[in-house]
């Protein structure tokens, strides 16, 4: 292919752009030349599309090799509504919808190929793909090849066979985060010949990280503030356990935040569902695990907050770059505890192999340091990952421009007299001056939005899969009554127009004629009251956990939170009389203070919830005791 091909034409066709982000137009070209590369871009810089275009381009098929089964069905659902074919070979597909698939592609009638790493490596594989007429390879989340990397997986390191088998074919390698190390493993292991390096800046300049060591008893308080700062936008939660997502999305319920979970322990259908109901805005605030996230396709994300230190620099960066892809300013707010670094270590130590278990130790000390370090955030992360920025100080960070006053304490050190002049002279960075969407109805907006999620369930897609959310509110401004005038909005090429755009138009128009939204608010009650509802029911704690989707274990903390707080009684049913004694006795010489304590003397088959309610009782009694000797004595 010639260097001067025209890549305007099918951006503008397919994808509804007039023009490329930044690294995205030399990217495609290499590739389109038949070169190898790597590829380093940030969370939202617009990866897919750079190997997308190519295959169009060159109208054979591009394999891709992605992780996550949920991402590549998302990304085909994409390319379906853009009118460009694509297909997903996957676990996921019955017997005969595999052979269909892999039928179709020696056929060459795909541009898209999506696979699997695991699917790559069975024996079977290489054979048939060998007949399929391939223009080059796609390996998304690449950094998964490298052992030196924060999420190494064992089967990308079958990748390093594509060159043997495929000779010919060009090799592309993706990432969000890729320290200098991992990039040349990478180069190594896939064994790239004279690759084109593309490498953006690691720097978010519309991301403001706040990084705030707090305790146990104020973190929910802190994370009150944070979510109440952002009333509008989503916001993403990060928690470390299962147990602490649920716990969080309880009391969020409990101060009238609805949220919903995501982790690895819920069916595929509830988490899928969960996640469907955030992204279309139903509900603001998602609290997750690090499951969450890859491949998330929400722009407007105005706040990242984690519950507890990341394992490495790349997972911060990588979680707390989901927020602000819109290009709005956002904030990614890090409240750890020093607790957060026992549990780390204590997962460091369970690894069997020696190097493995170093390069943990050292990923543990370098978040450490950005954790308690007095220097510039933003600059420390993109040194991290190899590069140099002139600057020193960017004004959008804790360390830079202080701590915001929602989230000061009596114990937070405020900037001197000085910083606070420089700060004042460079907070352009405040979101209240910067309004991401002034210019947008928000009724308008909010029935739009719900036009798209009654158009996406309809389709079983996601939401953003039907129209992103800076689409939309482009829409919501320019009110486009005609084919020509939706093409003319970002993110709506030519098939997209043509299935949506009566749609639209229909639409628009019954909100100029009086039309609103009309979903009607469900009242739920408090996870407190419905516990102690089924409870009172006569449900036990396991079929309580059924019921309400929580693991037991969030059932029993809630149960024992409110036996201490007494508005809950204990009730000796719960608990086998023999283990009750025992626990009792063990509490009567240790005290009542820390539960690991009495889990290290009673026997094993004691478990950790039985502690927690027989604690609670004894709490609830201790603290019943204290109030009444006060009022005894004399005034």
């Amino acid at each position: 292919m010639a260097p001067e091909t025209d890549l305007l034409a099918p951006l503008r066709l397919y994808w509804g752009y007039d023009s490329f982000r930044p690294l995205q137009e030399r990217i495609v070209r290499s590739l389109v030349a038949g070169h190898d590369a790597c590829v380093v871009m940030p969370t939202g810089g617009g990866k897919s599309l750079c190997y997308q275009l190519p295959a169009i381009v060159l109208g054979q098929t591009a394999v891709v090799i992605s992780p996550l089964i949920a991402l590549m069905q998302d990304q085909a659902a994409q390319l379906a509504q853009m009118g460009i074919p694509a297909a997903v070979l996957n676990s996921s597909l019955s017997e005969s919808q595999q052979v269909t698939a892999m039928r179709e592609a020696q056929a060459g009638e795909y541009r898209l190929l999506y696979l699997s790493p695991e699917r790559l490596a069975r024996p079977d594989t290489i054979g048939w793909l060998q007949r399929v007429p391939i223009a080059f390879f796609a390996i998304d989340e690449a950094h998964c090849i490298s052992e030196w990397g924060h999420e190494f997986r064992p089967e990308y390191r079958q990748l390093s066979r594509l060159r043997a088998h495929f000779p010919g074919r060009p090799i592309a390698a993706f990432t969000a985060s890729a320290t200098r190390r991992v990039r040349q493993d990478i180069l190594t292991q896939l064994q790239l010949h004279n690759p084109h390096k593309y490498i953006a800046s690691f720097h978010r300049p519309n991301l403001r990280y706040i990084v705030k060591q707090c305790e146990g008893d104020t973190q929910p308080d802190l994370l009150l503030s944070g979510l109440r700062k952002y009333p509008d936008g989503n916001i993403i939660v990060y928690a470390p356990t299962i147990a602490k997502v649920e716990e969080t999305v309880d009391f969020l319920e409990e101060q009238g935040i609805p949220a919903v979970s995501y982790h690895g322990k819920m069916e595929t259908k509830t988490r899928r569902t969960n996640q469907e109901r955030w992204m279309s805005d139903e509900v603001r605030v998602l609290v997750g695990t690090i499951a969450f996230g890859l491949g998330i396709n929400k722009a407007s994300v105005r706040s990242v907050i984690h519950l507890s230190l990341p394992k490495s620099i790349e997972q911060y960066y990588q979680e707390a770059g989901r927020a602000g892809r819109d290009g709005h300013p956002a904030e990614c707010l890090l409240l750890w505890q020093k607790r957060d670094t026992a549990l780390l270590a204590y997962f460091i130590e369970q690894v069997t192999d020696a190097a493995e278990k170093e390069r943990a130790w050292e990923r543990y000390r370098t978040i450490r340091r950005f954790a308690e370090s007095s220097s510039c955030r933003h600059r420390q992360i993109c040194v991290h990952f190899g590069e140099t920025p002139k600057w020193t100080s960017c004004a959008a960070c804790d360390v830079c421009s202080g701590t915001p006053e929602w989230l000061a304490t009596p114990e937070t050190e405020q900037p001197s007299h000085t910083e606070t002049v420089r700060v004042n002279r460079l907070h352009q960075f405040e979101p209240e001056e910067k309004p991401a969407l002034a210019d947008v109805d928000p009724e308008l907006r909010d029935y739009l939005r719900e036009w798209r999620r009654i158009a996406a369930r309809q389709q079983n897609v996601p939401a953003f899969v039907v129209m992103h959310d800076t689409s939309l509110d482009e829409v919501c401004r320019k009110r486009p009554a005609t084919i020509p005038e939706l093409l003319g909005v970002s993110g709506f090429g030519e098939h997209k127009a043509e299935m949506y755009g009566l749609q639209i138009f229909g639409a628009l128009r019954r909100y100029r004629e009086g039309a609103r939204m009309t979903r009607t608010p469900v009242k739920k009650s408090t996870p407190a009251y419905e516990t102690m509802r089924l409870l009172a029911a006569g449900n036990t704690f396991e079929e309580i956990a059924k019921i309400r989707g929580r693991q037991l274990t969030t059932i029993v903390s809630l149960v024992a939170e409110l036996i201490e707080s007494g508005q809950l009684q204990f009730q000796p049913t719960w608990i086998d009389d023999n283990k009750r004694s025992v626990i009792e006795a063990a509490c009567a010489r240790l005290g009542v203070q820390r539960l690991r304590p009495l889990k290290d003397v009673l026997p094993p088959e004691v478990t950790f919830d039985e502690i927690r309610l027989v604690v609670a009782r004894l709490r609830c009694e201790q603290t019943n005791q204290e109030k009444l000797a006060q009022q005894k004595m004399p005034a």
